[in-house]
Formats: structure tokens, sequence, C-alpha cells
């Protein structure tokens, strides 16, 4: 987490002196399309709470639709491909309606987004969204590729559940192994052994459930983490990359269920 950190305030101690001033040539729907993690708020940078999210927003270019997270709700909305390049209206953005712990960086971006009116690309890794003055509201940075279930492979280290840290000096560390080649899930809750079959999609990298899972049924003084994570095993439907190199767990409404970091990294 302190690499990614230090990374992100270097880049935004760079970023929020740079200006949304209009230059020579700007950029087409095409440069901006992709995924982009907000990096900085108006000369603010971005550190999420812990267990949340790292915040996005996707724009396809191809209809028009925006979409992303904002550090605990999922986004949706849309912009118009008819506009004049380098403006962009992004009021219409909408969120879902989970409550999390921290609110305070998600309601900053939904206000934020309130606000632009313009982009400008810096560079082939940067992008601002900028209000009625020159300064950067938003600062964007491309985001790395998503996840494959392909680097899934191995054991991971399950660190949270349920928003709750895992103790670190647990007899029994709680564990999730992939067998890829199989198609088997493999792990430790904490008192019990389970194992099960990992489904995916072809058609949706992120998305991943757990089926057939079986325990075995031994009986330990506290069962409450355990009970935890064979519940979150049985909600997951997606997963995805966390700010710091983790990975995070999702049910269908998109709420982190578990996080887990890969054993030696």
């Amino acid at each position: 987490m302190k690499k990614v950190f230090v990374s992100l305030c270097m880049a935004g101690a760079v970023l929020g002196m740079a200006s949304c001033g209009t230059s020579k040539s700007v950029a087409g729907w095409d440069a901006i399309g992709g995924e982009w993690n907000i990096i900085e708020i108006d000369g603010r940078t971005v550190v999420p709470a812990p267990g949340q999210p790292f915040p996005f927003i996707g724009f396809n270019t191809a209809d028009g639709t925006a979409y992303g997270n904002a550090g605990c709700n999922n986004l949706t909305g849309s912009f118009d491909l008819n506009a004049k390049p380098g403006t962009i209206d992004l009021s219409g953005l909408g969120a879902t309606r989970r409550m999390c712990q921290d609110m305070t960086l998600e309601q900053s971006l939904l206000e934020a987004f309130g606000k632009v009116k313009r982009y400008k690309l810096a560079d082939g890794k940067n992008l601002f969204l900028c209000a009625s003055s020159n300064r950067p509201l938003l600062v964007l940075q491309r985001r790395e590729a998503v996840l494959s279930v392909n680097q899934l492979a191995g054991k991971w280290m399950i660190e949270s559940v349920a928003g709750k840290r895992v103790p670190t000096d647990m007899e029994n560390r709680p564990f999730i192994e992939f067998d890829l080649t199989g198609g088997k899930v493999h792990g430790h809750a904490g008192c019990n052994i389970f194992n099960g079959e990992l489904v995916t999609d072809a058609n949706q990298s992120s998305a991943i459930s757990f089926a057939q899972l079986i325990t075995t049924m031994m009986s330990c003084p506290d069962m409450a983490i355990e009970s935890s994570i064979l519940n979150a095993l049985n909600q997951v439907r997606s997963f995805g990359r966390l700010a710091g190199g983790g990975i995070g767990f999702y049910d269908a409404e998109g709420t982190l269920l578990m996080e887990a970091r890969k054993l030696g990294s």
C-alpha cells in the first residue's frame, strides 16, 4: 500500500500544477475511451478508506455510456457524443445506494462530477476533467488492465471479510487457493478446510463464483470468522484488483465481501 500511496502523491503533486487551458489540438472521444483511476480531486490526492476499492470511471465511446465506482457505489450514466470536442457533461451520473463505513470520498466525487464541463488529455496516461476554471477539478490516470482469471492462480491469504480484518495471529490463517487447470478452489476458513468448483464466464472477464462448496466438520471455540468467510464465498459473483495489489471479491450488487493478498507478495 505504501508504494501505491507514494506514487499517487507524486502524480498528484505534478499534475496539480497543470492547466485545463485550451490548446491547439483537442483530443477526440476515442482518446478518452476506456477506464481511468481517479487520482486527484480539487488538488487533493485520492486515498481510499481501508477495505474500499480505488475509484474509477470508464467511458464507452461507442455508445456514450459511462460507468465506474466512486469508492463505495457503482456509477452509471452517459455523455453526449455529439458535444463539441473538449466538452463533456457528467452531471447525469447516477450511483447505487449502498452505505459504506466512510462515504466522504464518494460524496466529494459525486459533487465534482456534477461540475465537470470540459476535458483535456495531458498525455497518454492522464486526463483532466475541468469545471469553469483552468485548474483541473479531477485528475485521472489510465487504469491498469483488468485482472484476468489466469492471475488468480496460486494461494491467497484472506485479509478481511464482511468489512472486518482477519487477525494475523490466528493458528490457522484463512486462505483461498485456485487450481485453474482443474477448475477447482481450495482453502482454509479458519477452522475447517473447504473445496469446490471454480465457475468463470468467458464473456465477462471479472465474473467468478464458487459451486458445490463442501467443508470438513470440525468444531472450534470461535467460528465467527469462518462463518463469515463461508457466507461470503457463497455470494461471490466477481473479483477485481484493489489499491495496493490485493484482490477483492464482490457480490451481485458490487458490495465488497472479502479481500485477499497473494502469499509472498
